[in-house]
């Protein structure tokens, strides 16, 4: 009996079947998991630069297998690729036929043989020899309809990968697009340096840290929040252009935008301003999308395939002042109010607030709610409050602060400063940040590196996780994140 022959076997009948194959084999004399095989090129790059009459070998997992009897096609895949494969069957040794017939759909094997073209043209290998490298004791995902439960996907990533190569190509584009930012900024003389994850003070961000602690040191510890304090230490140090890539962990929701460790990237370029990093956002985004999407339009679309919306990443890219886009949407008027006539039109406006909340943070859910959320294309939203980022240099006037925030396809792509350099006011926004709460403490130990004298610079923080979904179309964060976040399944 096969999977071939039994579409409608349980899972514990395939299992059962695999397991007598797999006893098979070490019958025949042959170790089911292989060893070093040495391969001369890959399925994809095979089919890529492909030309008949070469001798090649190559190993893969089997995707597909066509019995005919004494003559086999099957699909020899890995993530970049796939190259179709032929084994005649009629003549070759009894053991060997023996041992190709233990062999089912998710076995790895390697081959050697020389390529050709079917009748139908398609690019093949026609096999003179196989190992077997690793026996599947569970079977793949459905060949034709893959696997369609969103929870599994997310869950076992492994099945998600094998059974749906949109999911595999969008993972390899992830890759490849975090090697093109590094390129990006190290083309333009910056350095990428690592700093630590583990921290005795979370700091650059007003988030809830994971705790932990180091026993040998008897000391608490936070896993990192941001890596900006860090940076510009470095600054500080005489580092004039830097950039890290790298995860950041806060302890707070999940949600189809969030995940409790994520990608940021963060660069600092000393002598520049807000504008200037924004200039060098616009750049990248847009060198992404045309290297990676083909253009500067990316469509989004529902399950089923049908466009849900168009972004359109046209540079150049809309600035626009942060009262200004709040007075368009919550009313003229707005910042006329008195507070308390605020959140009373909250109200009015569908905008859900707390009691607890400062005045400046019932502005900031409006602008989240009724201009974040509904921006699609590209807009530096600039001169926000100066509340909202402490870290930030002050405009001339004192009421908002050098920055943008990035805004594309309804959520925060990148926020970028100018950044903060005096140590004085560095110490009192901090200390007014803290307000007392537990999880916030001031690093008193980066304003003394600021007393050391820190260049005027630029700085930004994309978002990389939120960037691969707009550039990609992902629904949520958890379909560009390789293993999200979830809640342990009940027993």
């Amino acid at each position: 009996m096969s999977e071939a022959e039994s579409p409608q076997s349980t899972e514990a009948e395939l299992i059962a079947v695999r397991r007598e194959k797999l006893a098979r084999l070490r019958e025949l004399g042959i170790d089911p998991y292989g060893a070093r095989f040495e391969t001369t090129t890959t399925p994809g790059e095979l089919r890529a630069d492909f030309a008949e009459g070469r001798a090649v070998t190559v190993a893969g997992r089997i995707t597909a297998l066509r019995d005919m009897g004494k003559s086999v096609f099957f699909q020899l895949s890995d993530a970049l690729g796939a190259i179709q494969g032929y084994i005649g069957l009629k003549g070759m040794e009894e053991e060997r036929v023996a041992a190709w017939k233990c062999l089912d759909r998710g076995d790895w094997i390697g081959i050697t043989g020389e390529t050709f073209l079917t009748r139908t043209g398609e690019p093949t290998v026609k096999v003179e020899s196989f190992t077997v490298l690793s026996k599947s004791l569970r079977p793949m995902p459905d060949k034709f309809h893959g696997l369609a439960d969103r929870e599994t996907k997310y869950r076992k990533r492994h099945l998600d990968l094998m059974g749906n190569p949109e999911s595999t190509a969008l993972f390899v584009a992830r890759s490849r697009m975090l090697a093109e930012i590094r390129d990006f900024f190290q083309a333009r003389g910056f350095l990428e340096v690592e700093t630590p994850m583990l921290q005795d003070v979370a700091g650059g961000a007003a988030a809830r840290p994971f705790e932990t602690h180091h026993n040998a040191l008897g000391m608490p510890l936070t896993l990192r929040i941001a890596p900006e304090l860090f940076l510009k230490r470095l600054l500080v140090g005489g580092f004039t252009k830097i950039f890290e890539l790298n995860r950041n962990f806060r302890n707070e929701g999940i949600s189809r935008r969030h995940n409790p460790e994520f990608t940021m990237l963060e660069a600092y370029w000393a002598f520049s301003d807000f504008e200037r990093m924004a200039d060098l956002v616009e750049e990248l985004v847009c060198h992404l999308a045309e290297k990676f999407c083909g253009g500067l339009k990316i469509e989004h679309k529902d399950e089923e395939g049908n466009v849900t919306r168009v972004i359109d990443l046209s540079r150049p890219w809309r600035r626009a002042n942060y009262h200004d886009l709040i007075k368009t949407a919550a009313g003229e008027d707005f910042f006329d109010l008195t507070p308390e006539q605020r959140r009373a039109k909250c109200d009015e406006l569908g905008v859900q607030i707390s009691p607890e909340m400062e005045d400046y943070e019932v502005v900031q859910q409006v602008f989240e709610k009724l201009v974040e959320e509904k921006t699609f294309d590209p807009c530096f939203v600039t001169r926000v409050a100066s509340e909202l980022i402490p870290l930030a240099k002050v405009s001339p006037g004192g009421k908002t602060i050098e920055v943008y925030e990035l805004i594309i396809n309804g959520q925060e792509i990148s926020p970028g400063y100018s950044e903060l350099n005096d140590p004085d006011a560095q110490r009192e926004r901090l200390e007014h940040q803290a307000g007392g709460e537990e999880e916030q403490k001031v690093d008193y130990d980066f304003i003394e590196t600021l007393e050391h004298g820190m260049p005027p610079a630029g700085g930004i923080g994309i978002g990389i996780d939120r960037l691969v979904m707009m550039l990609t179309g992902a629904p949520t964060i958890r379909d560009v994140v390789l293993f999200p976040l979830l809640k342990r399944k009940a027993d």
